[in-house]
């Protein structure tokens, strides 16, 4: 018979520390980002350069077919 003790709550962290482990490293990720950011080493996301080059295209091709 098997039953379920205090040593198996030890195993798993409670709701809490998952939390604040979780906020933790979300608040690290983004102190990683600032200090790229400061040294210059920024990138442009990938969904700004598409919508920048869908707007060229479209007004290309607007400037064409209107014209």
């Amino acid at each position: 018979m098997t039953t379920s003790g205090p040593s198996d709550r030890s195993e798993r962290p409670e709701r809490g520390t998952e939390r604040q482990n979780w906020i933790e490293r979300r608040r690290e990720k983004i102190r990683a980002e600032i200090d790229r950011n400061r040294r210059g080493d920024y990138t442009v996301p990938t969904w700004v350069l598409a919508l920048a080059l869908a707007l060229i295209v479209g007004g290309w091709l607007a400037l064409i077919f209107l014209a």
